[in-house]
């Protein structure tokens, strides 16, 4: 969404293509799942009179569009992608297979995945934790606004303190909400790290894949 109140910034899409391109360059294996927040979320439709299941299944189909956006602008950048999703849809991308996800991973392709897991009550970190479980992934990173997990929300506490990092068991204790309680407990359960970042700030990613922890906080058992 960038710095627009609605829709797909296409500045935003060639910061994020060229971070990607940065870190797909050192042979970095990538898998990336998008939200659709910019163009509907499931939580809208109790306010619209629209069914709960229905806005759900409506939030999915707007992270296909995300995901076709990001790749259309990755594949600009020179990069080989695969477009995944957990809702049938043949004519815009593939069906959601472990197997051949996996393989196109190998194949150097970055995958991307849409539609959440295809059933509506589960949000988009929770595809991301188990899709990382299902490709065998080495870290969850959770790109947002700020640069890392805060003792409180740094938007609106200035003394707010940055967590470099924490075990999965002190962010429970502290109540930090760092992901919805089904995503966080898959990732603890399968000692799945998970870095939080600050995906908008250039060089960011690159500089964590690079194991500089001076950006974002790892969560890890």
């Amino acid at each position: 969404m960038g710095k627009k109140p609605y829709g797909i910034d296409p500045r935003r899409l060639e910061q994020y293509s060229e971070e990607i391109r940065s870190v797909k360059e050192l042979g970095v294996e990538i898998a990336i799942v998008v939200g659709g927040g910019n163009i509907f979320r499931g939580a809208q439709a109790e306010n619209l009179s629209i069914d709960r299941v229905q806005g759900d299944y409506m939030g999915m189909l707007a992270t296909v569009i995300n995901g076709m956006a990001l790749q259309s602008a990755l594949e600009k950048s020179g990069m080989y992608t695969r477009l995944m999703s957990g809702i049938n849809m043949e004519q815009v991308c593939e069906p959601f297979i472990r197997r051949r996800a996996v393989r196109h991973l190998e194949k150097g392709r970055i995958v991307i995945f849409g539609a959440g897991i295809g059933n509506p009550y589960f949000t988009t970190d929770s595809t991301a934790s188990l899709r990382a479980v299902e490709i065998e992934a080495d870290v969850v990173m959770k790109g947002t606004r700020v640069n890392g997990v805060y003792s409180a929300d740094p938007e609106k506490d200035p003394n707010a303190v940055r967590y470099d990092k924490l075990t999965f068991s002190e962010a429970y204790s502290k109540e930090l909400n760092i992901m919805d309680l089904t995503a966080f407990t898959l990732c603890q359960e399968n000692n799945l790290p998970i870095i939080v970042f600050d995906m908008n700030k250039p060089g960011n990613l690159l500089k964590i894949i690079g194991g500089s922890m001076e950006v974002g906080t790892i969560i890890a058992n």
